[in-house]
């Protein structure tokens, strides 16, 4: 069955900072109540361009997540991706781990290689070139992998060092929480998520199909099942939806191949409820198992 999430990029709601609990709240529960299977923010601190100046209200990611888990009760919570410049491996982990136990068993790791470097200079966080962003990439999803399997020996790798990668309590989901890398790069971006990841994200477009089949060609090296890997793809659904134009756009990302359809909140939108009204004809449409 074909997956459908939503995205909260923006929080410049009307009544001002007072509302942005209320609304976010709203918007969580409303995705929730209504059967979508997932819930994303933004891993950013500063509003990105394309949706907004870098001044208008950000949200940090992984507290929102935890006001909404707090809200929800079934909706899978993440971002849409970490930064891995943001926070340090051992320490994202952990935060991922408690969203995870404290929301039942709900959360995700979205990360990637990061690319904003404007509030990485304006917070004062080092922004490294972005060879080495992706040696830190693939640094931290093997960090993941051991604390979430238990191993507590110790890390010794090109940019960190973890003496006792200790993570207590344990991640609820089993095996672990479902790790998402995001990107579309041919070379380095996909062959992570073929070695790495449960997930990838990657933008509808023309390019889509070719994408799909680097990276099947990356799981055929490192001899991985590549319907293991859940396709995720997100995007926008511009003006006012209708429930019909929605169907339309979810079933056409199942036929190239997509397994979870994650649209991006536009403002005054109530794309939550247009998803959840879509949802049942979905299903008639989109082949069970996919």
């Amino acid at each position: 069955m074909m997956r459908i999430g939503l995205q909260v990029p923006s929080f410049t709601f009307p009544g001002g900072p007072e509302q942005i609990g209320p609304v976010f709240g709203r918007m969580a529960r409303e995705a929730d109540e209504g059967g979508l299977h997932s819930l994303w923010v933004m891993d950013h601190f500063f509003q990105i361009r394309g949706v907004g100046a870098s001044e208008e209200p950000m949200l940090e990611g992984y507290s929102a997540l935890a006001y909404a888990a707090a809200l929800t009760r079934r909706i899978t919570l993440g971002t849409m991706v970490t930064g891995v410049t943001y926070r340090h491996p051992g320490i994202l982990v952990k935060t991922v781990t408690t969203l995870d136990v404290l929301s039942g068993g709900r959360a995700w790791l979205g990360v990637g290689a990061a690319w904003n470097d404007e509030e990485s200079r304006g917070l004062g966080v080092r922004f490294p070139p972005v060879a080495e962003r992706f040696e830190r990439l693939e640094e931290t999803l093997r960090i993941a992998h051991r604390m979430w399997r238990g191993d507590e020996s110790a890390f010794e790798g090109e940019h960190y060092t973890l003496e006792r990668p200790l993570n207590s309590p344990p991640a609820l989901r089993a095996p672990h929480p479902p790790v998402l890398v995001g990107g579309g790069g041919e070379k380095k971006t996909l062959r992570l998520v073929a070695e790495y990841a449960d997930a990838c994200n990657l933008f509808d477009g023309d390019e889509l199909p070719h994408k799909l089949d680097v990276l099947r060609e990356h799981c055929e090296r490192a001899g991985r099942d590549y319907a293991e890997i859940e396709k995720t793809s997100l995007g926008l659904l511009p003006g006012e939806p209708s429930v019909d134009e929605a169907v339309d756009r979810i079933g056409r990302l199942a036929e190239r191949g997509i397994d979870h359809a994650i649209f991006s909140q536009g403002t005054g939108q109530d794309l939550a409820g247009v998803l959840a009204e879509a949802l049942p004809q979905v299903e008639k449409i989109v082949p069970a198992g996919r």
